[in-house]
């Protein structure tokens, strides 16, 4: 496969696929960058959501603005998403932070993909 194939299918699923495409692209430096980034954007979103959730049921009435937020943050993944993708195919697969939160994202993408020999 070739990089901006594999740069944009490590988006595909989120957290996902950034793992799998992790270990698949491990000779790829730049595969393994947007595996990493996909990783740590989408499982902070995962885990905030899931938080929310929890908080959320435990409050009862007041959850839906837990609820409301929780949407709030599953559409900003979803611009994010779409963002990603766009970036990596206009790219070609070159290592690019993640569009709006990049720069909070790229260095623990950079040590979770150092980190994959």
């Amino acid at each position: 496969m070739d990089k901006k194939t594999s740069a944009m299918l490590a988006y595909a699923l989120g957290w996902l696929t950034g793992i799998i495409f992790l270990f698949v692209g491990k000779d790829d430096p730049d595969v393994k960058f947007h595996a990493s980034q996909s990783i740590v954007f989408f499982g902070a979103v995962s885990v905030v959501n899931i938080v929310l959730s929890v908080v959320g049921s435990l409050l009862g009435v007041f959850g839906i603005i837990f609820s409301l937020v929780g949407v709030a943050v599953g559409v900003f993944a979803v611009v994010v998403w779409v963002m990603a993708m766009v970036q990596a195919n206009n790219s070609g697969g070159v290592r690019a932070g993640l569009p709006i939160v990049g720069r909070f994202t790229a260095p623990y993408a950079d040590r979770l993909a150092d980190s994959i020999r």
